[in-house]
This record gives structure tokens, C-alpha cells and sequence, in this order.
């Protein structure tokens, strides 16, 4: 049995980026030519056991990870929806929205905005990921080509290392952020 060459192409770019590293530099720790490094990341070849494992070391990731498939890059949660855990002796109720890697910073920001123009960001650094909930009003809010529309109390994550909006579609409309850089 072949190995998922087209999983593993997109996780040797993803890890790649996220390194921030360039494709001769990977080959070059490696130990493998820049042109085999360049087929696999097109999803084209047979890569052996060996070829595979120096790369993981290359870029300093578990071989696992070679075939994992790539998470959709945005995610939504509606307010009353998402894994939710309940004290038993309190009124108290959590929903998990987003768990972060062990190495990740995290920043988290107010945002009030108004109807008007919109925040567009250029792209963050390799592998930042925002959470965005709405807490008051109603934002268009994610990528540039798939934003969605929001009202209080839903959640959005998408990569913030792609062009991202937030559009206030109601006067005082507030959202907390959390910005997170691997």
C-alpha cells in the first residue's frame, strides 16, 4: 500500500510555512535534493520510509504528523452549540471553543467597532490563527473570500496568515479577539 502522498504534500507545505523556512533549506537539512523535496510537496513520487523520517526532522515535527489531513482553515460555532461541560454543584456551564498548542502565544483584545469601512489585515506571520466572538451587534468577520456573518455569542477561528476582514454591520458592535502565534 502506497503511502497518502496528496496528505502528505499538504502537510510538507503546511509544516514548511509554518517553520518558515525555505524548500532548499528543508532539503538541505534533510539530506535529500531540492527537486525530490519540490515533487513531494506536488504530490507527485513514492517517497520512502527514510526520505520521510529526515524530513520530520528537518522540520522538527513527529512523523505522525505527515498524514494528518489539513483541518478546515476556518471554523464556526453558534451561540449554544459546541461541547459543553456542566457543574454539578453550581449553575455553571463551559463550552470548549478552542484548545492552543503548548508553544503558541496568545493575546486577547476588546474590539469595538462601527458600520463603515472595513478592518482588512494583510496576512499575520506563518501559522497565527484568530478566535473572534461576538459579544454585542452583528460583524461580517474571516477570510477575505469566506467571511461570515456573526451575532452575539458565536464563535469564529480561521488562519489569520491569509488577508482577513471584520465589517461592524451594527453601530457598537463589540467582539472579543484572541490572536494566536505559533
Amino acid at each position: 500500500m502506497n503511502p497518502p502522498i496528496e496528505v502528505i504534500a499538504a502537510s510538507l507545505v503546511r509544516e514548511r510555512t509554518r517553520a518558515g523556512l525555505s524548500l532548499a533549506e528543508i532539503a538541505r537539512r534533510a539530506g535529500i535534493a531540492k527537486s525530490t523535496l519540490s515533487q513531494l510537496e506536488a504530490g507527485k513520487g513514492n517517497p520512502g520510509l527514510e526520505t520521510l523520517w529526515a524530513l520530520c526532522v528537518a522540520l522538527g515535527i513527529p512523523f505522525a504528523r505527515l498524514f494528518e489531513p489539513q483541518a478546515a482553515p476556518t471554523q464556526v460555532i453558534r451561540r449554544g452549540e459546541g461541547t459543553r461541560v456542566v457543574a454539578e454543584q453550581a449553575n455553571y456551564q463551559a463550552i470548549l471553543l478552542a484548545t492552543c498548542p503548548p508553544t503558541a502565544r496568545r493575546d486577547i483584545y476588546l474590539l469595538m467597532a462601527q458600520p463603515g469601512a472595513d478592518r482588512v489585515s494583510q496576512p499575520h506571520s506563518p501559522g497565527s490563527v484568530e478566535h473572534i466572538i461576538i459579544t454585542q451587534g452583528r460583524a461580517l468577520v474571516g477570510l477575505m473570500d469566506a467571511a461570515e456573518e456573526l451575532h452575539p455569542g458565536d464563535y469564529i477561528c480561521y488562519p489569520a496568515d491569509r488577508e482577513h476582514v471584520f465589517r461592524a454591520l451594527e453601530p457598537d458592535t463589540q467582539a472579543l479577539l484572541v490572536a494566536e502565534q505559533n
